[in-house]
């Protein structure tokens, strides 16, 4: 087998029926985070709750990357396979919960059950895939996984909107339920490991506190200018409750045996450069999720499925690149792939600031699709060189870091392009093209800014090839 032969772990079954269950697994996240989209109108007219709607993304958002950094220490402490089983239970619970919510407020409920689960099944398919698979195999596998995210893109929205239309808003989670079962009895058939047994303890204390600190903060960067005004009381006060449980975090982590995010996480040169990449990462990719529709709907007039479709290609360019990552990491180096991604990205930035309103749907696409080449290039090549840079035994919360910074750069930069939009345009229904494309100009500016820090921060990854790494 392909895995770590140093470490306590072992594996006696084949790759592809687990390879299979991850990518099935991964695509219960990645449908959720698409296919509640089309169906909110029809969710609001059945429960009520209008102005309570944003919190469905909101909660789900928060509970994710609270339990992400969580999941990943505990997979280093009891092994990847019951943290996975145990986050497939808790999204199949809340997606039965949801289809029974009788209300809004508990609908909001049970999606954070959701993210809860969520937050333990897309760290722990990358985990594992970094245990079974060489370095050298490892950028095919993420391409595989990358993929669904591609498809999901795709299918979301419209199965949505088939079930709200023609069936009800309650079977966008009602059919988690058989992908939830098929997914853990093939992964409970097939991935065989033996964890460690040496006896570990849990930070408990360090646990709490990032969570009540990571809750807050990214709280007050969702929120913030929405709900309430950035220099308002309430927004001093989540974000300074934020920033003492946080500095509190340190200090524990700082004395704990077994820290739950150990500080040396944020030392190492790769793992550090790693992690400001997927910052960033994610930062570009939620501006440009959310904003270019917006954009091709309110500027260049054209209906909501044409509009997804174009922002799309991003997720299709994704795992086509990170597919065949691999072989220029392997020859060149893991940071002349980074450097490679990161130049790729700003060059599919810079092509949406020459949009405007007389812009065809097909530009728009098309530098979404080169952004996606970027990506690819750029996010499975540094979290392989992350995970490859440790033991099995700080695989898990490595890789969680890497997906936890992804969740912060998203939320920090929702906020920044929300808040910009937000006070250049103050309605979608009532603002003429050039003023949405006016409006929404600045958002393709901070991301073409946040591609070009990508590749300052690139040049700090390290230059070996892959095989070096081991």
């Amino acid at each position: 087998m392909a895995n770590d032969t140093s470490v306590s772990v072992g594996f006696r079954s084949e790759r592809g029926p687990i390879l299979a269950s991850l990518m099935l697994t991964t695509s219960l996240v990645a449908l959720d985070a698409t296919i509640i989209v089309t169906a909110v109108v029809t969710i609001v007219d059945d429960l009520g709750g209008f102005t309570s709607f944003p919190w469905l993304f909101s909660a789900y958002l928060l509970a994710q990357a609270v339990a992400t950094p969580i999941s990943g220490k505990l997979s280093d402490i009891v092994g990847r396979k019951p943290v996975m089983l145990a986050g497939i239970a808790t999204f199949l619970v809340g997606s039965i919960l949801c289809g029974l919510a009788w209300s809004m407020p508990a609908l909001i409920a049970f999606r954070a059950i959701q993210g809860l689960g969520a937050g333990a099944v897309q760290p722990m398919s990358l985990t594992i895939a970094g245990d079974i698979y060489t370095v050298a195999e490892r950028a095919k596998a993420q391409g595989y996984l990358a993929s669904v995210w591609g498809m999901s893109a795709v299918l979301g929205p419209s199965l949505g909107g088939l079930f709200a239309e023609y069936l009800t808003w309650r079977w966008i989670f009602f059919v988690n339920i058989p992908l939830c079962l098929i997914a853990a009895v093939v992964l409970l058939r097939n991935f065989h490991e033996t964890a460690p047994r040496e006896k570990r303890s849990i930070d408990y204390m360090g646990a709490m506190l990032l969570a009540g600190g990571a809750t807050l903060a990214i709280l007050g960067l969702l929120e913030g200018g929405q709900q309430w005004a950035w220099a308002s009381p309430t927004s001093i006060g989540v974000f300074g409750a934020a920033g003492v449980l946080l500095v509190a975090f340190v200090l524990v982590e700082r004395r704990a045996a077994e820290p739950i995010l150990p500080l040396w996480v944020l030392t190492r040169r790769v793992l550090v450069a790693s992690t400001v990449l997927s910052l960033l990462i994610g930062a570009v990719v939620l501006g440009l999720t959310s904003y270019v529709p917006t954009f091709a709907q309110g500027a260049l007039g054209v209906g909501p499925l044409v509009a997804g479709f174009a922002v799309a290609t991003l997720t299709i360019g994704w795992p086509i690149a990170a597919s065949n990552a691999g072989k220029l990491y392997l020859r060149a180096g893991f940071r002349v792939s980074a450097l490679v991604g990161a130049v790729a990205a700003s060059v599919g930035t810079a092509l949406l600031l020459l949009l405007d309103e007389s812009a065809a749907i097909w530009q728009i696409a098309a530098a979404a699709f080169v952004v996606g080449l970027g990506m690819g290039l750029t996010a499975s090549p540094t979290l392989i060189a992350a995970q490859a840079s440790v033991e099995w035994n700080h695989r898990g919360v490595v890789t969680a870091t890497n997906m936890f910074a992804r969740s912060i750069g998203s939320a920090v930069g929702i906020a920044i392009f929300g808040a910009i939009v937000g006070s250049r345009v103050t309605s979608l229904d009532d603002a003429a093209p050039t003023e949405v494309a006016a409006g929404i100009h600045p958002v393709f500016v901070g991301c073409f800014l946040c591609a070009v820090a990508m590749i300052a921060v690139a040049a700090f990854m390290p230059g070996r090839r892959a095989e070096a790494v081991r």
